[in-house]
């Protein structure tokens, strides 16, 4: 047996007594008010350089998408469709940026944190979180999105509107 294992299972029986004989934190949870409606996954503390790496890349495009894949090789159907439909609303690839969470696992646990929203991909537009696939697939649906992409400039000039 490891000294590690060893001292794991070692400490004096009246500990482990006393251990037992307290209530488990969800018998005594059934007591206590709870101060917050805070889930476990809100409360969790995203470290300060993971924030400060996430904050660098949310700014280093007006269009800004965190995906599983990339945007030639998606590697989710949810991904698959947020690109696609930002390249139906014509999204000008000179104002867009994507960034693979199944690269880094702290930016994938991360920007869920970094966010409040438990999904991945996630986009962003001028630095404001947009939403998930689902209120991607809707703003396109609804025609916000494309109100939302014009009004931010980050679409391909049409023809007629290309500068001189």
């Amino acid at each position: 047996m490891s000294t590690m294992a060893t001292k794991m299972f070692s400490r004096p029986i009246s500990s482990a007594f006393r251990a037992a004989s307290r209530p488990s934190p969800s018998f005594a949870s059934r007591f206590i008010q709870p101060q917050s409606r805070l889930s476990p996954f809100t409360l969790r503390l995203l470290s300060t350089e993971t924030r400060a790496a996430i904050d660098k890349a949310v700014e280093s495009a007006p269009v800004v998408l965190f995906m599983k894949g990339t945007p030639e090789t998606p590697q989710c159907g949810f991904s698959r469709a947020s690109i696609q439909i930002l390249g139906l609303q014509g999204v000008d690839p000179a104002k867009f940026t994507a960034f693979n969470v199944l690269e880094d696992e702290a930016l994938r646990q991360g920007i869920k944190e970094y966010s409040e929203w438990p999904t991945i991909p996630q986009l962003y537009v001028d630095k404001e979180f947009v939403g998930g696939c689902d209120i991607i697939v809707a703003m396109h649906q609804n025609g916000e999105l494309a109100k939302l992409l014009d009004e931010k400039k980050v679409l391909v000039p049409a023809e007629g509107d290309a500068p001189k």
